[in-house]
């Protein structure tokens, strides 16, 4: 199985909204992949309520069976769409893949 976390910190304001009003559109266009994206197993997202100086603003965990499906999850139209707007809205960005 394939793990795919990722986190992002966001812009104060971008796209004429708060980070706030942004992190949650961000978790909200996330849970319309579930269930639509073939070989993704789970999805979640979140928003920081930590908010240590340490602390990213938005997390995001992924599990798909095969790398493969993490490479097609990663093109499929749905998530492009997410990922432009992401872009857009955030200053920074970290990930990571692993197999379990």
């Amino acid at each position: 199985m394939i793990k795919h976390i990722v986190l992002w910190k966001l812009k104060p304001e971008a796209e004429g909204k708060t980070a706030e009003q942004n992190a949650q559109e961000i978790v909200a266009r996330f849970k319309t992949l579930e269930g639509k994206v073939p070989g993704l197993l789970s999805i979640e997202s979140g928003i920081d309520f930590n908010r240590s100086p340490a602390a990213w603003d938005v997390g995001l965990v992924t599990a798909f069976p095969t790398k493969a499906d993490l490479d097609f999850y990663q093109d499929f139209p749905a998530h492009v769409a997410i990922k432009q707007f992401i872009g857009k809205v955030s200053s920074e960005r970290c990930v990571i893949d692993y197999e379990i």
